[in-house]
């Protein structure tokens, strides 16, 4: 775990949060309150809410109006994204326009807890590159959740730390900070998944920075991963992995 910081010291630092939502009308308010709760501690950060064509319900609407409410949050709305990855690099995109020191990345409908954004603040001021939230560490958990997903998501660690060499004790969870320039890399370089690996493959990639992993409670929403998702999992994960066979390996 990081050291504590001071809150001033905190203070100091400019970030952003990266947040695609899609019909999240039933949760919004209670996300977003949390949200602002948490800014107006740290005295700092904006948010960039991304929603495209999959939310049916009056989620960017509601967007739309807490924009007109608080100038700390901006809608980013993407029709022409074709898949939840398109979703999160849009938001990187909107925000790496900014000079925001960090970048955090989470997951709307209370999937992530905003009250833990703090720790990834800190962590991020004491110099660590890449701060990425566990649900598999000391004080981290996943609640309300289907046992097929917990399996999955902690089957999903131990293959990817065996094919990859990596040595990460989540290496599917969502809720990720970075400094600014690290997640500029990212973003510039492209990303191969369409689906959930894709922050296994953020870790992969970034696996040479320097990074932390943090305790976070997870709540999934859903108690199933599409076989489309499962199917372009296991084709990124053995592209990356052929290309450490033949010593090509991929490092940002």
């Amino acid at each position: 775990m990081c050291v504590e910081l001071n809150t001033l010291y905190m203070k100091k630092k400019s970030f952003a949060i990266v947040s695609p939502l899609a019909n999240e009308e039933d949760t919004f308010v209670e996300f977003t309150s949390a949200i602002q709760s948490v800014l107006d501690d740290l005295e700092s950060g904006e948010v960039f809410f991304v929603v495209d064509r999959v939310s049916k319900d009056n989620t960017l609407q509601l967007c739309q109006e807490l924009e007109k409410k608080d100038q700390r949050f901006h809608t980013v709305y993407a029709p022409e994204n074709k898949n939840v990855v398109d979703a999160y690099l849009r938001g990187y995109k909107e925000a790496l326009k900014y000079p925001f020191d960090y970048i955090i990345e989470l997951d709307g409908g209370l999937s992530h807890n905003p009250a833990a954004l703090p720790q990834f603040i800190r962590c991020l001021n004491e110099g660590h590159k890449c701060v990425f939230g566990s649900r598999f560490i000391n004080g981290g958990s996943i609640y309300d959740s289907n046992w097929r997903r917990t399996v999955l998501s902690r089957g999903g660690t131990i293959l990817s730390n065996l094919l990859l060499g990596t040595n990460m004790r989540d290496m599917t969870s969502g809720y990720m900070g970075f400094h600014a320039d690290v997640a500029r890399k990212f973003v510039e370089h492209g990303l191969l998944s369409k689906a959930h690996f894709y922050q296994t493959e953020v870790r992969y990639l970034l696996r040479y920075q320097q990074c932390i992993e943090v305790p976070i409670h997870y709540m999934a929403p859903s108690p199933r991963v599409s076989s489309k998702a499962i199917r372009n999992s296991f084709e990124v994960l053995f592209h990356y992995f052929f290309q450490r066979l033949i010593g090509k390996a991929v490092a940002l």
